[in-house]
């Protein structure tokens, strides 16, 4: 493993859950990471799937300093430089390409790729690539796809991400080579769009408490 990823390690140490953000209102996003942070937790990934989603990520940055905030959805090394530019500590792709992987590669900003297959694990592995986002998780196999990686890659782990959900993040984390899992499902956009943020406060600190109490 690369000192990027190992300090991309260091940004998820004792942090098995991993919200996937929509933001789509600059406003929404440290009242957002304000009730994340109470719940326990400190890993925020902004999606780029909105205009103002860099801005949210910047807002973040100057707000909670405690907080680890990145970016998901970054399919183009043009976005990786954004996320970059905005103050975004870490990239993570949903699939991975050479220009992806190589402008990751020894970047002060860590980078998650994303992988579906074993071959393309492999192309990120080559590369001193040693943790991924499975992605979409349930789709591309799941748990037994998990175990499957196991055998001839022992050194790697995984996020697992898409399809994943309060009631089968537990079977998820169980898995040796999974350091944490990641889902919308902690940040409903109803309630986003609501400013519910008592109610994704809830539903943090209760999914944080299950997933913690599976690891024990």
């Amino acid at each position: 493993m690369t000192d990027v990823q190992a300090k991309l390690e260091t940004h998820f140490e004792d942090q098995p859950l991993v919200p996937v953000i929509v933001v789509e209102q600059a406003e929404h996003a440290v009242p957002l990471g304000e009730a994340l942070l109470e719940a326990g937790i400190r890993v925020l990934e902004v999606t780029l799937r909105t205009p103002c989603a860099l801005d949210a990520i910047s807002r973040l940055r100057a707000a909670l300093p405690e907080a680890v905030v990145g970016a998901g959805t970054v399919v183009t090394v043009e976005d990786y430089r954004r996320v970059a530019d905005a103050g975004g500590q870490f990239v993570i792709s949903p699939g991975v390409t050479p220009a992806l992987l190589d402008h990751g590669a020894g970047n002060p900003v860590p980078y998650l790729p994303g992988v579906a297959t074993i071959s393309e694990m492999m192309l990120g592995y080559e590369k001193g690539y040693r943790r991924f986002k499975l992605f979409p998780a349930t789709v591309a196999g799941g748990v037994p796809a998990l175990k499957a990686f196991a055998g001839p890659f022992p050194d790697v782990r995984f996020c697992p991400t898409g399809g994943i959900g309060q009631k089968n993040m537990t079977e998820f984390l169980a898995q040796p080579n999974v350091f944490a899992v990641g889902g919308s499902w902690l940040t409903p956009s109803a309630l986003v769009r609501d400013g519910d943020w008592a109610g994704i406060r809830t539903i943090a600190a209760e999914s944080l408490a299950a997933a913690r109490a599976s690891r024990q």
